[in-house]
């Protein structure tokens, strides 16, 4: 039999990499590893304080709630949608991806985070623009084009709504102040 921990903050690859060698220094068998869930084969210690306390010098920390489980869930599989350019409106996706209906889910998560679904999608979606902007490979259509945008403009609107400063503005000061995508809520 395996175990499951849910992890709250594992939300990228080098998120990834961090629980997978603090799971290893401290002898565990991990069966599998994706954003935000470790699979663990059973024979592992049931205490897993020394893990809590490894994994919450890194910012991370077991979920034991399943609210806050589901609120996780909720976020990767955001950060899933962008990643994967899905078109999909994001009730239809949330929906469709946890079998829940898209009320009960936005519910939850404004009351849990302090923030609507669409807010948090947003703020994702104007990190990866700036993501996109430090790698310099596409111009301001495309990066709207890839972040499914009706228009660079509503994109630009967006941005500027967020951060404060136009695109261009940003993308000139070359001081990329970057937030992490744990730290969006």
């Amino acid at each position: 039999m395996k175990k499951t921990l849910y992890i709250k903050n594992m939300v990228c690859n080098r998120c990834k990499k961090t629980v997978e060698r603090e799971l290893n220094a401290l002898g565990y068998n991990i069966v599998s590893l994706k954003l935000g869930q470790v699979v663990l084969n059973e024979s592992m210690p049931k205490d897993h304080s020394i893990l809590e306390e490894n994994l919450k010098k890194h910012g991370f920390e077991i979920i034991k709630d399943e609210t806050e489980v589901l609120i996780e869930e909720i976020k990767i599989a955001l950060i899933k949608k962008i990643e994967n350019q899905d078109n999909l409106n994001i009730s239809s996706y949330l929906s469709k991806n946890f079998n829940k209906s898209y009320s009960a889910l936005s519910k939850l998560f404004s009351k849990t985070e302090g923030m609507t679904i669409e807010k948090y999608e947003i703020n994702l979606k104007i990190e990866k623009v700036k993501e996109y902007m430090q790698l310099g490979e596409l111009n301001f259509s495309e990066i709207a084009y890839k972040l499914n945008y009706a228009s660079s403009s509503h994109l630009a609107r967006q941005f500027k709504n967020i951060t404060g400063m136009s695109m261009t503005e940003y993308k000139n000061l070359q001081q990329w102040e970057r937030k992490t995508l744990d730290q969006i809520v």
